[in-house]
């Protein structure tokens, strides 16, 4: 099955979470999940997972939600990957970036965690930090607040304003590189936005 690919969206579960920061991860999988207009289901890798095609003959794609909460995403996540008989660079990992400007998507392979708890679980878990990552920048809090308060409050309404836009460049962005590659993903959404 080396032509099934595994999307993780990062986030939190419940509503006391579900329009937060950190949880854009899991709005990105949403959002895929609903261009192909599959329901989630309960998976034994404590997980929700939508098993679906990126299109007709092309890569199969297995869309998946950790039911934990962020900091530990590796349990879900390894497990989905044995369950799928899914290789590293084969998930794809999506999740929110404080050091990227809101309304920035930047792709990367391997590399440290940056200080992300849910990023940091998974390479634990999988045993290695080389699987790709779709990171969708909500930026830092100006003035004093707490970074990891920030992350677990909700948009803006300025931010609102454009954020399915930027869920749906996000999602591209996922589709863009399972099926041209990553090169090809940064070329695209690392230019400046015109």
């Amino acid at each position: 099955m080396a032509d099934t690919w595994l999307i993780v969206g990062l986030g939190n579960p419940g509503p006391r979470y579900e329009a937060t920061r950190h949880n854009i991860g899991q709005m990105v999988v949403d959002e895929l999940a609903s261009r192909r207009r599959e329901p989630f289901r309960a998976h034994k890798a404590n997980a929700r997972v939508v098993e679906t095609w990126l299109r007709p003959g092309a890569a199969k794609l297995v869309l998946a939600k950790p039911n934990s909460f962020m900091n530990v995403s590796g349990g879900p996540a390894a497990g989905l990957a044995r369950f799928y008989g899914t290789d590293p660079d084969r998930i794809v990992v999506v999740h929110d970036e404080l050091d990227i400007p809101y309304d920035t998507i930047k792709l990367k392979t391997g590399g440290g965690h940056g200080g992300h708890n849910g990023v940091r679980d998974i390479a634990k878990a999988l045993g290695t930090p080389d699987f790709p990552r779709v990171r969708v920048g909500i930026g830092r809090p100006i003035g004093r607040q707490d970074p990891a308060d920030w992350v677990l409050d909700p948009f803006s309404a300025t931010e609102r304003q454009t954020l399915p836009i930027l869920v749906s460049d996000a999602a591209d962005a996922v589709e863009l590189l399972i099926d041209e590659g990553l090169v090809a993903a940064q070329q695209r959404f690392h230019a400046p936005r015109a």
